[in-house]
């Protein structure tokens, strides 16, 4: 089960707790609620002296979702896990929205911002906003749940393939790189780069098997770029033909396989240009930061009979991972950046031209966009992130709610927070 961060009078870390334990403490007055998301709860006298034991966050940092997980090396068992979704994508729109109106009115001749995008110079490890938005998202949660339990120790996913154990299967290493974790390597490759589906028959949720798209018997190699995944039937059904033959009343699915075979991983290259950034502001920490490969990552799932989730990915990176992990009834958060608002004060319509001007100040009555509050009315209360509006009606949800019938529980603090669903116990 989920556990519930603890610090003392001088806030610092102690270990977490069960939330009956939690519920005691705040029960009969000795702590109270520090934050909601993750529930932290501050003890208002000097507890006893316990010893602390030390935890691991683990990460697995991914393009769209990072899966973040804090696990106790000794006993196995998950403290905290969650599931972060980044906005990457949302800021390079908002960018070339940017862009395409200044533009705009440059090409009319009108008062325009003039471009200065000739006389700037990046700074050594410039990363572009998309890209750094998704390291600034997880070195901020690792920096955050340090405040709250005794981490001692990082682990993360370093490269999500190992290219070395696929391209030379005959370097140094020999029992690594041609055992069982190379197989791993290659397969998790594939499974990215073709979409988990059979490229024939595009079945999904079937047992999939490494396809050569030119047979080795016409002079095929075992080179990544010429493997694919295809169900059992048809990897049967097209034995050693040529594709061009085995495809010719499907030229369609002929030129997406075409295609997508010289088509580079999006979501994989974004992980690989930001993976060197994090990993040295991590170590920057000052804390060990232990590395590993999405291969690793598998076969260690795999062997533990683990589902395929972000936070159950996070708990199996890296060497350090205990031979049974605790997952049972653990709870992930589901959080999701949202950012902190915007500069613009004039937002533009599709033509460049000004269609509204936002107010300057990013508070009303005590509120801003963002803040989690609980509305009570007579239909009973919801909780929810809040929209404020420069007069005494703020959009909650679908609904608007007066902010007298609200009462803030969490701070925006440029995130968004649900619960996620837990997962079953692995088989025995």
């Amino acid at each position: 089960m989920s556990k519930v961060f603890v610090i003392d009078t001088e806030k610092r870390p102690g270990n977490p707790v069960h939330p009956g334990r939690a519920r005691m403490l705040l029960s009969q007055g000795k702590a109270a609620v520090w934050r909601r998301y993750p529930f932290t709860i501050i003890l208002k006298n000097d507890g006893q002296d316990v010893p602390i034991e030390p935890l691991r966050i683990k990460l697995d940092p991914g393009s769209r979702t990072t899966g973040i997980a804090i696990v106790n090396d000794g006993s196995g068992e998950v403290v905290f896990a969650a599931e972060l979704t980044h906005r990457g994508q949302a800021i390079k729109d908002a960018l070339d929205r940017r862009r395409a109106s200044r533009r705009s009115r440059r090409a009319r001749h009108t008062r325009y911002r003039k471009p200065r995008f000739n006389n700037r110079t990046r700074r050594q490890g410039w990363l572009a906003p998309s890209l750094e938005s998704r390291v600034l998202n997880v070195l901020t949660w690792v920096q955050r749940l340090m405040r709250l339990c005794p981490i001692e120790a990082i682990s993360m996913e370093l490269v999500k393939f190992d290219m070395q154990a696929m391209e030379q299967p005959d370097s140094e290493g020999c029992q690594y790189q041609q055992g069982t974790l190379a197989g791993y390597e290659l397969r998790e490759y594939l499974l990215e780069k073709w979409g988990r589906r059979c490229v024939y028959c595009a079945k999904e949720h079937i047992p999939l098997q490494i396809e050569h798209i030119l047979a080795r018997a016409k002079g095929g190699t075992n080179r990544v770029s010429n493997l694919t995944l295809a169900c059992e039937k048809c990897n049967q059904a097209k034995g050693t033909q040529d594709i061009t033959v085995f495809l010719k009343k499907k030229p369609e699915v002929l030129k997406r396989i075409q295609d997508q075979v010289k088509k580079p991983l999006k979501d994989a290259a974004a992980v690989n240009v930001t993976r060197w950034a994090l990993f040295e502001r991590l170590q920057a920490i000052g804390f060990p930061v232990e590395c590993g490969s999405g291969g690793l990552t598998k076969y260690n799932r795999t062997t533990r009979q683990l589902p395929k989730k972000h936070w159950v990915d996070a708990a199996n990176v890296g060497r350090s991972t205990p031979d049974v992990l605790q997952i049972e009834g653990i709870v992930p958060v589901l959080i999701r950046a949202t950012g902190h608002g915007r500069r613009q004060m004039c937002v533009t319509d599709t033509s460049g031209f000004p269609k509204q001007h936002k107010q300057r100040h990013k508070t009303f009555l005590g509120y801003r966009t963002g803040d989690i509050v609980k509305a009570t009315t007579k239909k009973g209360s919801t909780i929810g992130r809040v929209a404020i509006r420069h007069r005494p009606s703020f959009r909650l949800g679908t609904v608007d709610r007066h902010p007298k019938y609200m009462r803030r529980v969490h701070h925006a603090d440029g995130y968004s927070y649900e619960k996620g669903e837990p997962i079953a116990p692995p088989h025995a």
